[in-house]
């Protein structure tokens, strides 16, 4: 099977964008990053793929008039690259259909909170058995500390218009331990979500690839 070809669209220190280029160097993910794009100028990001030799670019959104016209111009960069799979690796934006729909399936997300199952459920029973709300949208490590939860987690999941809504594609239960603060909780998701990315995408390509 030909090796899918990725973008990546990052905002900020670029980890998850590490755990895919190590993946590939290794051998352990069938991909060519075709294209790094980035809403924010001179994050790390972008050195990430510098370093790589992977071609990147910063798209910010104050030279477009709206974000579907943003989102636009972003869809049209990664189509330009022959892009098959969509990888959101700590894009802070929400992207909208105009831009889904060049993608279609074909967009993944990771969200640094446990998501349900079925997308229209708002809760989600934890690993104690405690039922949790859902916390969707942004900052939502903080949202799970100030619930007081015992248990959060990481979601990879399929973006579709309705926010974190999308289906599953894989996820994991994170502990939250005493004293923890949003960078050290975080700082134990991204770890997990560093393991999960490269297998859920080279999963979601094989499906990709065989229609």
């Amino acid at each position: 099977m030909e090796p899918i070809r990725l973008g990546v669209l990052v905002s900020g220190s670029g980890t998850n964008l590490q755990a895919l280029i190590d993946a590939i160097a290794d051998g352990k993910l069938a991909a060519t990053i075709q294209m790094v794009l980035s809403n924010k100028p001179a994050v790390p990001a972008l050195d990430r793929a510098k370093k790589a030799n992977i071609p990147f670019l910063t798209i910010q959104t104050e030279s477009y008039p709206n974000r579907e016209e943003y989102d636009k111009a972003l869809a049209q960069e990664l189509m330009n690259c022959q892009v098959e799979l969509v990888v959101l690796a700590g894009f802070m934006r929400i992207v909208t259909p105009a831009f889904l729909r060049h993608f279609p399936n074909r967009v993944l997300n990771l969200h640094p909170a446990l998501l349900p199952d079925r997308p229209e459920k708002d809760e989600v029973t934890l690993p104690d058995g405690t039922v949790s709300p859902v916390f969707r949208g942004l900052n939502v490590v903080s949202q799970a500390l100030r619930h007081g939860v015992k248990w959060t987690g990481t979601t990879i999941h399929l973006v579709t218009p309705e926010l974190d809504r999308g289906p599953v594609l894989a996820r994991r239960e994170i502990p939250v331990l005493p004293g923890d603060t949003p960078e050290t909780l975080h700082a134990r998701i991204k770890e997990a979500e560093h393991e999960m990315l490269p297998l859920a995408v080279s999963e979601w390509a094989v499906k990709l690839k065989r229609g």
